[in-house]
């Protein structure tokens, strides 16, 4: 009788001591946490860039509006627009030339193209972005994105800065480039001819 006393108490003491040994561990680990500061909290500041609405009149200008209207207005995307400056210097479109009707159909294209290009089926917020830290993601058209966030805040995609940040409309959230992100092939075939 006295052996399986002993048993039970043995037993009973194993457990006290891995009890013990567990509530010291979450102790210890409570007490090591970092101490997070509610000024800096990520959340805070994302709910302050979240309501902010973009005006007609504000940097994304004709081809940029014109690329958001190809989007879905119910769904979430960020799109990587490229300035007016961008899409003149890189793709010689201008907004006065792509309003006569012979060069529409051809503007639109181009510009739909871009899209494929620069937007992704997510909203990525230069606030939810990691510091320092390259992430990628496929664009619509599978294109990888390299996103950077700055030490001043803006974004670097595909080695390209952006000028302007974290602008809304509707779901949409729309950072406005300074340069157009596009595959090589394409880059391609809208560069100069020398030739002519």
């Amino acid at each position: 009788m006295k052996r399986g006393r002993f048993v039970k108490n043995s037993i009973a003491f194993v457990g006290l001591v891995i009890s013990i040994c567990c509530l010291l561990v979450i102790t210890v680990s409570v007490l090591r946490l970092p101490e997070v500061s509610l000024r800096n909290n990520v959340t805070g500041s994302y709910r302050t860039i979240r309501n902010r609405k973009v005006s007609r009149d504000e940097a994304i200008g004709k081809f940029g509006e014109m690329m958001i209207e190809m989007l879905p207005a119910d769904l979430a995307f960020t799109v990587f627009v490229p300035s007016e400056k961008a899409f003149e210097r890189d793709l010689r479109l201008r907004v006065n030339d792509s309003l006569v009707e012979e060069k529409r159909n051809d503007t639109y294209a181009v510009v739909s193209r871009i899209l494929g290009f620069s937007a992704v089926p997510r909203t990525l917020s230069s606030a939810t972005m990691p510091s320092g830290k390259e992430v990628f993601y496929d664009s619509l058209s599978g294109f990888t994105l390299y996103i950077l966030k700055d030490v001043d805040g803006m974004l670097v995609v595909n080695r390209i800065r952006s000028e302007k940040v974290d602008l809304r409309r509707r779901e949409i959230v729309v950072h406005i480039m300074d340069g157009v992100i596009m595959d090589a092939e394409f880059e391609q075939a809208v560069q100069p001819d020398y030739t002519e």
